[in-house]
């Protein structure tokens, strides 16, 4: 509990993450079960059907993949590619991760005040405001947020002053691995956007608390300055996430194919920061239906085209990087697979939306859903399952079964699929998303959907399995593969062993696995 230890603190935040992401994932099921007319929650009701889009969209984005790619990965792997002891600031280390955890309660708080916030997670007015919601569960939802931003800053100026000073052996910047790289623009990116939503959230509150009419036109105010508020974070955020899948992704590719270095590393480097300024000044493409002029919409569809070039670069770097290496880890690799061809997809979609005259047409519909999950619930979802299972070894010791683990993945990316893809023939025949009941046209669509949520969730309980069973022999590295090592009978003469295997040539990935064994 009082652990400053960056491990440590690393460790909560995977498990923590792991719990939300185990709560998001069965509110998705519920979401798709309730459309296809299996009652969960009770005939007609509305309102908990809103609350629980709400929360799994909030839980998903804050408390499953912010927790796990920056807060878990970023506290164990950066330290160990950068040479640092510690972080620079190790107790505001571990006051933000119990910052995160009391913002987690919160919002399952508010999930149970008064019927809930049925906001959906972009908290839009005048949903949000006393007249849509006259609760006190929006305001404790605003106070969680509040808490989760205060956490998030925290931590990324810890990682920002850690990664900048505290670099072993005079490491230049243009040597830092690219996962190093995603975890600083992300902390930049952090810093700068939260204040913005932080704002918007307490002009919200004071609107609905201390009679203000910042979002009240009767009072003078603008509904729609929320949304620009929202956005310049909500659309960064997206982007915060989606590098730090990146940088596990260069990672694990480089590895894999038993390179060096990526394909175009300073190429790789710039696109990433190129990205991250880009998203400053893009947001408003999610608010082509509020009533902008033709001359912005068209500014923000050229400036949002642009993106998709620099993630091109990212894609065709992965694939040079593949091109001519040789495979040593096909479970890794098929996760990378697997993120590149979701990401692309999504990418894809995303460059449709883009165009306002389109947008106009499938804003609000399931074709925006099928898009953005593309991107975040299978593009990071499946970066973090690939940084896991690279990185499990080095964490704990043991070792996957690389054959569950190909099935496991199999049945996740079949899922999921089934589940995504579907949804954007509903949105291009013009099916609105947050509704619970759907015209019938849709049902064959909402059907194969549903069962391919079911079949995702069988795959994650699969993943659970494999992670439990993996704990039960401990594997360690010997010179050609991974092998059994009695280190509790024969202590001496196996550490003497494991040492001896440091002489011969491995990854450093490897050599880091075979030194945590030895301190173990």
């Amino acid at each position: 509990m009082y652990s400053t230890n960056h491990k440590d603190i690393g460790t909560l935040y995977i498990i923590y993450g792991v719990i939300s992401g185990i709560i998001g994932t069965a509110m998705s099921t519920q979401i798709r079960l309730e459309i296809t007319g299996i009652e969960t929650i009770g005939k007609g009701n509305y309102e908990m059907y809103n609350g629980i889009i709400t929360l799994h969209g909030l839980i998903m984005i804050f408390f499953m993949l912010m927790l796990i790619l920056i807060g878990g990965f970023g506290n164990w792997m950066v330290l160990m590619m950068i040479g640092a002891v510690d972080m620079a600031f190790p107790r505001l280390n571990n006051l933000s991760f119990w910052l995160m955890l009391g913002s987690l309660i919160l919002i399952l708080s508010a999930a149970i005040i008064e019927g809930g916030a049925g906001l959906g997670w972009t908290v839009y007015l005048p949903l949000s405001s006393t007249i849509g919601h006259n609760t006190g569960s929006v305001d404790v939802a605003i106070f969680s947020l509040h808490l989760a931003g205060i956490s998030s800053i925290l931590g990324a100026i810890n990682f920002i002053t850690t990664i900048i000073n505290m670099r072993a052996g005079g490491m230049k910047m243009e040597n830092l691995p690219l996962y190093v790289w995603s975890v600083l623009i992300t902390a930049i990116l952090l810093i700068l956007s939260l204040p913005v939503f932080a704002g918007g959230i307490t002009m919200l509150l004071t609107d609905r608390n201390g009679n203000t009419t910042f979002y009240e036109s009767a009072g003078g105010g603008d509904p729609v300055l929320y949304q620009h508020l929202f956005w310049f974070f909500g659309h960064l955020e997206v982007y915060i996430l989606i590098l730090l899948a990146f940088g596990i992704v260069s990672e694990v590719v480089i590895s894999g194919s038993n390179k060096e270095n990526i394909f175009g590393y300073l190429g790789m480097v710039y696109a990433m920061i190129s990205i991250g300024v880009l998203g400053f000044i893009v947001w408003a493409h999610h608010m082509y239906t509020v009533g902008m002029d033709v001359d912005t919409r068209a500014y923000f569809t050229a400036a949002t085209m642009i993106i998709a070039v620099l993630t091109g670069i990212k894609i065709f770097s992965w694939l040079g990087t593949i091109y001519g290496g040789k495979i040593i880890n096909k479970l890794q690799y098929l996760y990378i697979y697997g993120f590149i061809f979701l990401f692309t997809i999504g990418g894809l979609t995303g460059i449709v939306l883009a165009n306002s005259s389109l947008d106009i047409n499938m804003h609000d519909t399931y074709y925006v859903v099928g898009h953005f999950h593309y991107v975040l619930s299978l593009g990071a979802v499946f970066g973090a399952f690939g940084g896991f299972y690279y990185w499990y070894p080095i964490v704990t010791g043991y070792r996957i079964d690389d054959s569950k683990g190909i099935v496991q993945f199999w049945t996740q990316f079949i899922g999921v699929n089934l589940t995504f893809f579907l949804m954007h023939f509903i949105g291009l025949n013009g099916g609105p998303r947050r509704y619970l009941e759907l015209p019938d046209a849709f049902i064959g669509w909402n059907v194969i959907s549903t069962i391919g949520s079911v079949i995702t969730i069988v795959s994650v309980v699969y993943f659970f399995e494999i992670v439990i069973s993996s704990v039960k022999t401990l594997y360690k590295i010997n010179n050609s593969s991974f092998v059994e090592l009695d280190i509790t009978n024969n202590q001496e003469s196996s550490l003497e062993k494991m040492v001896g295997i440091l002489a011969l040539e491995h990854t450093w990935m490897e050599q880091l696995v075979i030194y945590t064994t030895i301190i173990k």
